[in-house]
């Protein structure tokens, strides 16, 4: 089971760069609104995956998807830990804890 973290611990280890923050969510979803500087991983995350968009197991990960029901960060972040990731975290409150906390989103405008 990963540990999880609030939406504060998270803020600050963003605003501190401490922490890789991937979204787990289709590539659609990531390009109308990700988390700031998160990185999309829309399906099975394989380890070569895991190696491209966290090249370090040792750094902090973090994983969220869109809110409290959506089980996909769960599942990337399991993934994580099977491929020797150290420190793996989820954002249980994901896309919809963000924005309804007030924090900014980002987009990449393409959502084909």
């Amino acid at each position: 089971m990963s540990t999880v973290i609030t939406c504060e611990d998270l803020l600050r280890a963003m605003s501190e760069g401490t922490v890789t923050v991937l979204e787990a969510l289709p590539a659609a979803h990531n390009a109308a609104a990700h988390l700031p500087g998160a990185i999309n991983v829309p399906g099975d995350l394989s380890p070569t995956d895991a190696a491209r968009v966290a090249p370090d197991p040792a750094r902090t990960v973090v994983v969220y998807c869109s809110g409290p029901g959506c089980r996909r960060s769960t599942a990337t972040a399991a993934a994580l830990t099977r491929a020797g990731y150290l420190d793996v975290r989820v954002y249980p409150g994901g896309k919809s804890g963000w924005f309804a906390a007030g924090l900014p989103m980002e987009s990449t405008g393409a959502t084909t």
